[in-house]
């Protein structure tokens, strides 16, 4: 009995020893960062969460980035960078994906390009993006300053797409169609250095939950 007892005691200890000298398994999944647009919030990204998850990628890689619509893009681009910092930290990871609607491509671009987001993003994907401005914008009152950063031609825009619009080796692809009648014109989404893609006719807010746009983005982060 005793013998038996040794015996047992020495399996576990060797199967104990195997099991913590044996490599974790890490998750080979870039975390997304899900960036919404003016008068926009996060769980209008819940389809394409719910897409993402089906196709196989990990529920807790996927994050909403919610902010003050109202203030400046560089504002937002500030508090962006400390989520961003949150979530490599969080999963260990080098980079992050970020997929933006509407005026979330500009804060992110402004943090790609001036905060170092070329060392921490792997693909920026744009839905329905004024990177180029939109006429719409002039329609808003002056003192809320995304609208006069998103005019044709504010100083806000012409810095961001001075120089190299799309710079470091980050991946980057924008998607527009020309039924959004909220980007004008809306070949306004595409940048030079880009993979600029039309999809179907898909309403501006729409391009979040469309198919065909979802089928894009799970193609792009794998």
């Amino acid at each position: 009995m005793r013998r038996l007892t040794s015996l047992l005691c020495g399996l576990v200890l060797a199967l104990t020893a195997a099991l913590q000298a044996a490599p974790a398994t890490a998750d080979s999944h870039t975390p997304i960062v899900f960036i919404h647009g003016f008068m926009g919030k996060g769980n209008q990204w819940d389809d394409m969460r719910a897409a993402l998850v089906d196709s196989g990628y990990p529920e807790d890689r996927l994050h909403d980035f919610s902010y003050d619509w109202a203030r400046s893009n560089t504002t937002i681009a500030g508090y962006l960078d400390d989520h961003v910092e949150g979530v490599r930290d969080q999963h260990g990871a080098d980079r992050v994906h970020l997929v933006t609607h509407s005026m979330g491509g500009l804060s992110s671009r402004y943090y790609i390009k001036n905060l170092g987001g070329t060392e921490t993003v792997d693909q920026w994907i744009s839905l329905g993006g004024p990177n180029n401005g939109t006429d719409i914008a002039n329609l808003c009152p002056s003192p809320i300053t995304p609208c006069d950063e998103m005019r044709h031609g504010s100083a806000f825009l012409s810095d961001l797409n001075s120089g190299d619009p799309t710079p470091g080796p980050v991946g980057y692809t924008t998607l527009r169609s020309s039924c959004d009648i909220v980007i004008s014109p809306t070949d306004s989404t595409s940048l030079p250095g880009a993979d600029n893609i039309q999809v179907g006719c898909v309403e501006h807010i729409s391009l979040m939950w469309n198919s065909q746009v979802i089928d894009h983005v799970i193609d792009i982060v794998g």
